[in-house]
This record gives C-alpha cells, sequence and structure tokens, in this order.
C-alpha cells in the first residue's frame, strides 16, 4: 500500500473519530422528538413544562459553547472532546433512569442540559480540530463531514426510537419506552469516547504551547514530511507574527471586525428557520399541511433523507466551487422554497378538516407546500448547514480561533433557543390566524418572516464572506485585511 493511501487512511480515520462528536448532536437534538410525546405523558406536563424540557439542551448547549473556547484553548481540542464523550454517556443515561418518578422532573431537565453542554462543545471544538489537521485542499470536504455526521445522527435517531417504540404499545411506551430510547444514545456515546483515544492531539493547539517537536511529528505522520514541513514553517511564523503584536485579543482592531462577521453568519444559519421545521415539522405537517398523524413519521423521515442526500452534495462541490457560490445557490433555493409554502398558505381556503378536527388545505396545496418545505431542506443541506460550520472552522486567526469560534457558536445556540421560542408563538398569534377566523396571513406569517432573513443571508454573503478554497489556514489571516 503507497504512503499517500496511509495518509489518506489516517486523515479520514481520524475525521471519523471526530465526527462522532456530530453523530451525537444530531443524535441528542432528534431523540427528543422520539420521546417528548411519552414522557409528556409520564410527567403529565403542561404545554409551557413541556417547552423548557425540550428546550432544556438549548439552554446547556450555549453556556457548552461558551465555555469551550477557555477550555479548548487550556486542555485542547482533543481532551474538551473526551469531557463531552463522558457529558454524552450521562446524559443519555440519566435521562431514562428507571428511578425516574413523575415528581422527580427536574432531574429530568438536569440531564437534558448535560446532554446540551455536551453538544456546547462537540460543535466547536469537533470542526475546529477538524480544519486544524486537514490539508487545505481537502479542509472543505473533511469538515462537511461534521455536519454528515450531524443529520445522519438525526435521521438514525429517528429510525431507532421509531423501532424501538414501534415493538411495544403505547402505554409500554408511556411507562418505559421513552427510556430505552434516550439510553439508545449510550451506544454512540460509547464508541466516540473510546475513538478519541486514538486520535492525536491538534498540531496546530500544541504549537500554541510551545509543544514543537510533537506538533511536527503530528503533522508529519499526517500530511508527509514535505507538507508537514511547510505547514510548520507557516503556523510558527503566523504565531510569531501575532506575538509580536501587543496584544492578540478578539477585541482587537484587526480581530473584532473577523469575529463579528463569523457571529453574524453563524446565528444567521439560524434565522433560515431550519430548525423551526426540524423541532415542530411534526406540528407544520399536521395544522398547516393537512396531513394526518399516519402520515407524519414518514415526512419527517422524507425531511430526514433529502437533508442526508443534499449534505452529499455540498461534500463533493464545496472544494471545487467554493463556499461563497454554494452559499449563495442555496439562499435562493431556501428563499424559492419557503415562498412556495408561503404563498401556497396565503392563498388557502382551509376548507377542509383532517383527522385531528382541524381546518387544512387541500392535497394539491398540502403536496406544493410540501415540495416547498423539500426544496428549503435541500437547500440548506447543500449550503447554510455545512458551509457555515467550514466557515466558522477555518476563518479565525490561530491564536484566537478557540475563544472566537466560542463566542460564535454560543451565539447561534442563542439564536436557536429564540427561534424555537418565538416559531410556535408566531404560529398562534392573531396575526398568523386563518383568514376564515379572522386573521391576516393563514398560517403563512413565519415563512415569509424567515424568507426576509433568507435575503438578508445572500446580501450578507455577497458583501462580506471572501471566498476561502484552497486556502491554509495561515493564508486566510490575511484575507480580512483587504
Amino acid at each position: 500500500m503507497s504512503n499517500l493511501s496511509n495518509k489518506r487512511i489516517n486523515i479520514y480515520f481520524i475525521t471519523i473519530a471526530i465526527t462522532l462528536g456530530g453523530l451525537l448532536f444530531g443524535y441528542d437534538t432528534g431523540v427528543i422528538n422520539g420521546t417528548q410525546f411519552y414522557f409528556s405523558k409520564y410527567f403529565e406536563l403542561t404545554g409551557a413544562l413541556k417547552g423548557f424540557i425540550v428546550s432544556s439542551a438549548l439552554i446547556g448547549a450555549l453556556a457548552g459553547a461558551a465555555g469551550a473556547g477557555i477550555l479548548s484553548k487550556a486542555i485542547g481540542r482533543k481532551n474538551s472532546l473526551i469531557i463531552a464523550a463522558v457529558l454524552f454517556m450521562f446524559s443519555a443515561w440519566g435521562s431514562g433512569l428507571p428511578s425516574m418518578l413523575p415528581e422527580s422532573m427536574s432531574l429530568m431537565v438536569f440531564f437534558r442540559i448535560l446532554g446540551g453542554i455536551a453538544i456546547g462543545m462537540a460543535s466547536m471544538n469537533a470542526p475546529m480540530y477538524i480544519a486544524e489537521i486537514a490539508p487545505a485542499e481537502k479542509r472543505g470536504t473533511l469538515v462537511t463531514y461534521y455536519q454528515l455526521a450531524v443529520v445522519i445522527g438525526f435521521f438514525v435517531v429517528f429510525l431507532a426510537t421509531y423501532f424501538i417504540g414501534n415493538g411495544l404499545s403505547e402505554e409500554e411506551n408511556i411507562q418505559f419506552g421513552w427510556r430505552h430510547m434516550f439510553w439508545s444514545e449510550m451506544v454512540p456515546a460509547i464508541l466516540f469516547f473510546v475513538l478519541l483515544f486514538f486520535v492525536p492531539k491538534s498540531p496546530r493547539w500544541l504549537m500554541t504551547k510551545g509543544k514543537e517537536e510533537e506538533a511536527l511529528n503530528i503533522l508529519t505522520r499526517i500530511h508527509g514530511e514535505e507538507m508537514a514541513n511547510k505547514e510548520f514553517v507557516e503556523i510558527k511564523e503566523s504565531l510569531q507574527e501575532e506575538g509580536k503584536k501587543i496584544k492578540t485579543s478578539v477585541f482587537t482592531k484587526t480581530m473584532l471586525p473577523i469575529v463579528i462577521i463569523g457571529t453574524i453568519l453563524s446565528v444567521l444559519q439560524q434565522f433560515t428557520g431550519i430548525n423551526a421545521v426540524l423541532y415542530y415539522g411534526a406540528d407544520i405537517f399536521e395544522q398547516a399541511l393537512g396531513f394526518g398523524k399516519e402520515d407524519i413519521l414518514l415526512q419527517q423521515i422524507l425531511l430526514a433523507t433529502v437533508n442526508l442526500v443534499f449534505t452529499f452534495v455540498a461534500m463533493f462541490t464545496i472544494d471545487k466551487l467554493g463556499r461563497k457560490p454554494l452559499l449563495i445557490i442555496g439562499g435562493f433555493g431556501m428563499l424559492i422554497g419557503f415562498l412556495m409554502m408561503g404563498f401556497t398558505l396565503y392563498f388557502s381556503d382551509y376548507s377542509q378538516v383532517n383527522s385531528a378536527g382541524l381546518p387544512t388545505i387541500s392535497s394539491t396545496e398540502g403536496m406544493i407546500s410540501l415540495i416547498g418545505v423539500l426544496i428549503f431542506i435541500a437547500s440548506f443541506a447543500m449550503s447554510m448547514g455545512p458551509v457555515v460550520w467550514v466557515l466558522l472552522s477555518e476563518i479565525f486567526p490561530n491564536k484566537i480561533r478557540s475563544v472566537a469560534m466560542s463566542i460564535a457558536v454560543a451565539a447561534q445556540w442563542l439564536a436557536n433557543y429564540f427561534v424555537s421560542q418565538t416559531f410556535p408563538i408566531i404560529v398562534e398569534s392573531d396575526a398568523n390566524k386563518l383568514q376564515i377566523a379572522g386573521g391576516g396571513w393563514n398560517n403563512a406569517l413565519p415563512y415569509f418572516l424567515f424568507s426576509g432573513f433568507i435575503v438578508v443571508i445572500i446580501l450578507f454573503v455577497w458583501k462580506y464572506i471572501p471566498e476561502t478554497k484552497g486556502k491554509t489556514l495561515e493564508e486566510m489571516e490575511t484575507l480580512f485585511e483587504k
């Protein structure tokens, strides 16, 4: 076997091991969808308490991402991910404790927050680690493995919760089925924990700690001697140049604009409305599009499948077309998808009633709206989903990368929480009521609002995001100086 083949195996093994953190991100986010129907009845939750438990992981993710930068800088990307893996295991185990009685709901919240902290830490460290070990010409593809893993995790958990729940009666699911759904997450969590001990530390982090010999050895093992020596010199020169500055901080005149641009891009990813669709997909299908409960699982799997397929599109094109073209093309696709859905809902008369007794649109209009949702999901999956993570992992300079990425990712989780909490409020608002009930937007208001934000995204990317394709992380530091 050639040296090139050996290097490729090494790089891809490391990448796959690290991206299990992304799979757990998707799995932990999705498992709440499969369990909440049953544990809500077990705990006899009100709507407000149900919403709090569902969103409690987002609070943990915000805290995890906010603290991950300092932790990552102190102990490194690898050790931070090991801590995240341990938290994932405890969260999965604790969320389904047999001793969890209806009066111990606070215990559920505690373990959900633990899982959220793990998500926040993994979502910052995993793509950053991959970017720091990947060769420049492959970095875009390798970092998109992270988003692919998130999507796979979301897809797999839909199947896992379905097969666990399908073999039990509703009463059995209420009493213990939901516990098994949470415990199923322990399988990938344990695998992630074990594999992390077989990956090296980030060479760029080692260089910031003065461990140059160890960093060079790792670079050589991954990239070969010639490329390793070149990258070693570039990293060292970059760190020396930053060391000459009086103060290297995210708040300096040269660094702050980069942090602001990255943070805005990170926040705008959530204002596309992606998680409103993923978290509340069942409600959208039943209440707005007219699909019965028997169709909802099929629609959710359909969404997850489209999400998965078009993430591969991003993987195969990001290092060829570049980051910026994918973001703009995907932006127009998302806009078309939501406008299709918005206008179809706005002009519908809701003359039919579904199995739940709710007024719905006709089957033709429902199908057009479904196609609009799928176009939106496909466009997001090939653009804002993976590309934002790639850009966040590569645009920040070496000295501030961990702290800057922590800020951007924490802001993203805050935006996620905001969108997740406000979406049902907007859906139920007087302005969004059906026209037959005296409303003005006929269930279409949220999708027109998201469309407005997508227009902002297209303009922001066109004006402020540089093309980073094929550049080393050290070359990247000059892009924002132009």
